[in-house]
């Protein structure tokens, strides 16, 4: 009878597909984002890059959260889903904010922070992708999504310092010369300490998850 009961009941969707598939357009996007911080004149290109795969990652969170309404039996708490791919999907907004302030102030070259930030912004988006598959069997890897966990959480303090040497740097660059390239430096600067955040957001929505299951 339970079986026949269950038979009935609405499939569970396919959540870490989903997980994957996002987690591989925010992985596109922070590899766009690192070509865009490069410079030259194929700036633009890499920012209509950020911008199709924000797209992309937009269309999936839609497809999760339209999924986790319909149906009946999930991978784990609903609330826990929509958060993390919330997260996921606000990072790659905020790579998608940095692109159109480039575009908006016609930038075409970028300080050494900024790059080296960037290159972080890769390497934390490429933790997510670890991790997610990771959380089918979240007793089994517990360890391991700590470990994963704790060095998005460094990444994030790495691009923080990054940050302030740079703002640091663009003061003295620009302190006696133009005060609008030191404004269009900042803003860039503070989007991308953001894209850093976010990704400290999808660790503590990783660590809460795992908190609950285990």
């Amino acid at each position: 009878m339970m079986r026949w009961f269950r038979a009935l009941l609405p499939k569970e969707e396919r959540f870490f597909d989903l997980f994957a598939r996002h987690s591989q357009a925010v992985q596109q996007g922070a590899l766009a984002l690192q070509g865009m911080l490069r410079g030259g004149e194929e700036t633009p290109v890499f920012c209509q890059r950020v911008n199709q795969f924000e797209n992309d990652a937009d269309n999936i969170t839609r497809e999760v959260l339209t999924a986790v309404r319909r149906t009946f039996i999930t991978p784990f708490d609903r609330g826990d889903i929509k958060n993390l791919i919330t997260a996921m999907d606000d990072a790659i907004d905020q790579m998608q904010q940095t692109a159109k302030a480039v575009v908006l102030f016609e930038v075409r070259t970028f300080e050494p922070p900024m790059r080296e930030m960037g290159t972080l912004i890769v390497d934390c988006s490429n933790l997510v992708s670890r991790a997610l598959p990771l959380l089918q069997a979240i007793g089994n890897n517990v360890s391991m999504l700590t470990a994963i966990t704790e060095e998005l959480t460094k990444l994030e303090g790495r691009v923080d310092d990054l940050h302030d040497i740079g703002l640091k740097e663009l003061f003295l660059k620009h302190r006696h010369a133009s005060v609008m390239d030191f404004i269009v430096g900042v803003e860039i600067y503070d989007h991308l300490e953001k894209v850093a955040d976010r990704f400290d957001d999808v660790a503590n929505e990783i660590n809460s998850i795992v908190i609950e299951q285990v």
